[in-house]
């Protein structure tokens, strides 16, 4: 440090990380080419572990009975969509899209040696790494990296509606930016002590790299957080959303989606499914939050024409056991169900077999389709890059997307 002046511009930048919100400090280097309007992927977390037996129904399957005498439901009451399985009685609005063939239904879905810890399997999902793997960086951050190496990011080409950013975001070079919506985010960076820092110009200090790294995220904050807002002005929408936080995240999404702004992935988790008590209601309750959701986020694309080039995927870090516990629920599994939801689905219906309840693993369903596989066939064939190198190994695709 050479000189007094030097000394007060490292500590006002210094003082303003510690001022700054989460959601500013989350993002990334990045340069800001614009990036051409293409399709975009909606990914919908349930967290907590949902229950995909009860979610996707094999209602003509006494193993299930057998396993559920409290839980079951039976044919009376589920949403039949096919002479085997039905929908959750919950998800009215989904089954609507499943007649009209907008959802790919894909059982069965996990990867090998499984855990039932959410920590370490929702990190094996957010980060696509075996169970045996401990990465940092997450699968839509490397897709971020990628980008920038190709010229095409923005600091908001991946936005997490929350508080936090998640590890699926993050980058080795890039992360997301995470905002609850685009209004709090500029009002953040209006602040005049950090418009101030903001317009300083860069400069390099050799022995505090770090301040550099803070000053150069707090430019791209500020352009983001402007541009977003900018983008949040431009369409207002008037479906009949829930007014519940998943709700409202999803009219941000879809917001912003119709009103033509460059991200390319928005993520989104809707929390709650940890049913290991009283899980009838609650599961209903919270199916029910998912349903009107994506219910009134689908008919606000189709009503803009953009249904088409949206896609959906909504996921859970594992299944739930297959025999009910003696508290009225179920507790942590394994293989799960997996949904897909499009305009443009090469194959819509049920993509693959319900799981085999005659062949389980100590009670838990046996996976078939590794995760992996479904995000290289949406990030080969939806947003166009080169799986193998995010994913780090090539894996067979769905014909699906």
């Amino acid at each position: 440090m050479s000189n007094r002046r030097d000394f007060l511009k490292i500590s006002s930048l210094a003082s303003a990380s510690l001022m700054l919100p989460n959601f500013l400090k989350s993002t990334g280097k990045a340069n800001f080419s614009s990036s051409t309007q293409g399709k975009v992927l909606v990914v919908i977390q349930l967290s907590g572990g949902n229950d995909g037996l009860n979610t996707v129904v094999p209602f003509r399957n006494d193993i299930y009975y057998e396993n559920r005498p409290k839980l079951g439901l039976g044919k009376e009451e589920i949403l039949q969509m096919n002479d085997e399985l039905g929908l959750h009685p919950s998800l009215e609005g989904m089954m609507n899209l499943y007649d009209e063939g907008q959802v790919s239904v894909i059982n069965s879905v996990g990867y090998p040696n499984p855990n039932r810890s959410h920590f370490r399997s929702m990190d094996i999902w957010q980060s696509a790494s075996r169970s045996d793997q401990y990465l940092q960086s997450g699968w839509i951050g490397r897709f971020l990296d990628s980008a920038c190496n190709n010229g095409h990011i923005t600091p908001h080409t991946a936005i997490e509606l929350s508080d936090s950013l998640s590890l699926a975001l993050k980058g080795k070079q890039i992360k997301g930016l995470a905002t609850n919506n685009p209004k709090s985010l500029y009002q953040a960076t209006r602040d005049p002590f950090i418009q101030v820092l903001a317009k300083q110009p860069q400069q390099k200090h050799e022995d505090h790299p770090n301040i550099d790294y803070l000053h150069k995220t707090l430019i791209e904050a500020s352009s983001s957080a402007k541009y977003l807002h900018e983008k949040s002005k431009i369409y207002k929408s008037w479906a009949s959303y829930p007014a519940n936080k998943f709700g409202k995240r999803l009219k941000t999404i879809s917001e912003l989606i119709i009103s033509g702004s460059e991200t390319r992935v928005y993520y989104v988790s809707h929390s709650g499914f940890d049913t290991h008590v009283n899980q009838k209601g609650q599961h209903a309750r919270l199916l029910e939050q998912y349903d009107k959701g994506i219910s009134a986020f689908v008919e606000d694309l189709k009503k803009n024409d953009r249904f088409k080039d949206v896609m959906i995927m909504t996921f859970s870090e594992f299944g739930r056991r297959v025999k009910q516990n003696a508290g009225g629920g179920t507790d942590h599994g394994t293989a799960n169900n997996l949904f897909l939801m499009s305009g443009s689905l090469k194959k819509a219906g049920i993509y693959n077999k319900a799981p085999n309840l005659k062949d389980l693993d100590k009670g838990d369903l046996k996976y078939e389709i590794d995760f992996r596989r479904v995000y290289a066939s949406l990030l080969d064939n939806w947003l166009e890059v080169d799986s193998t190198g995010i994913l780090g190994e090539s894996f067979q695709k769905l014909k699906v997307v």
